[in-house]
């Protein structure tokens, strides 16, 4: 049942749990319900849990600490570097991949964490103003110091992931991945495949969409950054729930949800998927993992893919997107 990222010697539920709207985001989250729901994954199993340090601009980490301390050894922990925020100043962000940087976040990470090493450390945004084989010849040395077993990359360019792949071997790409995100498969996938590297895919429901759960634009709370995606504003939105209602007409057919389809559909894409959705609550977490028991044909994962090949909108505003695939 379980899958191994990578090369790696890490093996994992094939359904990880994502760590970030825990802190931040999506809206208030409860800290209390947020760490049963961490220690409830651990009991069903799911043993792959990511974060990041931006996420609640390190809280989110300090979140997994409280929860884990006390069982690191029962879970794979990723977490990840590379975009810079700072809590005077929130909105801001930058990207750096400088050496010095990669270290400096590295140790801050393992202080919030509680934590000797990482088990995979991933450079979050590519820093287009340093050389990748730079920011990876840091990561690498931090895998020789112990403080990290493997590295990753997230939304990379094959062209880049190769490069990296030349300095140090790279375990996993995290990119977004999901029925309303296939880009992947055209920019990234296979030099991923080509290579042995796992693809470790954020927001496999579409950042909820697949759940059906939000039909209107003011179902979104006034905090929630999904207020600002171009695939949730007007025209894209309208469009695109007519497009989910094809997959909820699936979804019903194979007496399942369409966010359990949708996992269903990421899962059947290659054992070298792992999907890591995220939630704070215990039921969502036990309605994706019921995902890994819905079998699909050839047939139906090439219908069910082609029904949302041509989502409306971007998946981030304009800025957002210039860190994307490169």
């Amino acid at each position: 049942m379980r899958r191994k990222i990578g090369k790696s010697d890490l093996e994992v539920f094939p359904i990880g749990l994502g760590a970030m709207g825990m802190s931040e985001f999506y809206g208030k989250a409860d800290e209390k319900e947020s760490i049963h729901t961490l220690h409830s994954a651990l009991e069903l199993g799911v043993n792959f849990i990511d974060t990041a340090d931006i996420y609640g601009i390190g809280d989110n980490e300090e979140l997994l600490q409280k929860a884990f301390h006390d069982r690191w050894d029962k879970l794979v922990l990723a977490t990840k570097f590379g975009i810079v925020r700072d809590k005077q100043n929130p909105t801001a962000r930058s990207i750096s991949g400088k050496p010095g940087y990669v270290k400096q976040a590295c140790e801050a990470s393992l202080k919030r964490l509680g934590r000797e090493t990482i088990d995979l450390y991933y450079l979050h945004r590519v820093d287009q103003s340093t050389p990748i084989e730079e920011t990876v010849g840091a990561m690498a040395e931090l895998v020789a110091e112990g403080k990290v077993q493997y590295i990753g990359l997230s939304e990379v360019s094959g062209e880049t992931l190769r490069r990296a792949n030349a300095v140090h071997p790279i375990t996993a790409v995290q990119s977004e991945y999901s029925l309303w995100s296939q880009d992947v498969e055209e920019t990234t996938l296979p030099t991923i495949r080509e290579l042995g590297i796992s693809l470790v895919a954020y927001s496999p429901l579409g950042r909820g969409f697949l759940t059906g759960r939000f039909q209107r634009f003011e179902d979104f709370a006034e905090d929630d950054y999904r207020r600002f995606s171009p695939r949730f504003q007007g025209e894209n939105f309208n469009k695109n729930l007519e497009l989910l209602r094809l997959v909820e007409d699936i979804a019903k057919d194979k007496g399942c949800k369409p966010s359990q389809l949708a996992l269903a559909w990421l899962l059947s894409q290659g054992e070298d998927i792992i999907p890591i959705p995220g939630t704070t609550k215990v039921t969502n977490l036990m309605e994706n993992i019921e995902a890994v028991n819905i079998s699909l044909t050839s047939i139906e994962v090439c219908q069910i893919g082609a029904l949302m090949r041509n989502i409306h909108g971007d998946r981030y505003d304009q800025s957002g997107m210039t860190f994307i695939n490169k």
